[in-house]
């Protein structure tokens, strides 16, 4: 098995303690309300949302997913840390073992934040992949945190 490592990051003018709340903690709550056309919902089948939770992700009809499945492994909500594994999903799983993602929300000088993300990818046998290969995944995730932004700024008193 082969590990390929990816990280991103951006900034937002949102405060790192809302930007985890919306993103991490309520996630399940909060991203079937504001994309809908994207997701249809998201459910723990295992845990209430600490370390050794399971939650589903069911994607809207019409899209090439339809679902994947989380284990959340570390929750450090003191610091603003998340790490959780892709344990299935009807991604590249034929490459695919398993994907580990580490998000963190770091203060900066204007009030906002940086969001950096790092992947891990653990791959079958000798399978190299390259940033092409996840492209498509990493950009649906960037969406997804610029539509929580833009929730975010339109409704300052929530996640405070």
């Amino acid at each position: 098995m082969g590990v390929t490592t990816f990280t991103q990051e951006f900034t937002t003018p949102i405060a790192p303690s809302r930007m985890f709340k919306a993103l991490i903690v309520d996630s399940h709550n909060l991203i079937p309300k504001i994309a809908p056309q994207g997701i249809k919902n998201i459910e723990f089948i295992e845990g209430d949302g600490g370390v050794g939770s399971i939650k589903v992700t069911n994607f809207a009809e019409g899209g090439h997913l339809k679902f994947l499945k989380h284990k959340i492994d570390a929750l450090d909500t003191e610091n603003l840390v998340c790490k959780y594994t892709l344990i299935e999903g009807d991604v590249i799983f034929d490459k695919i073992e398993l994907i580990v993602y580490e998000v963190q929300f770091l203060a900066s000088s204007d009030g906002g934040c940086v969001c950096k993300m790092t992947s891990e990818y653990h791959t079958k046998g000798d399978v190299e992949l390259k940033e092409d290969d996840i492209k498509q995944g990493k950009e649906k995730a960037m969406g997804l945190y610029k539509v929580v932004e833009e929730y975010l700024l339109a409704n300052p008193d929530i996640y405070v």
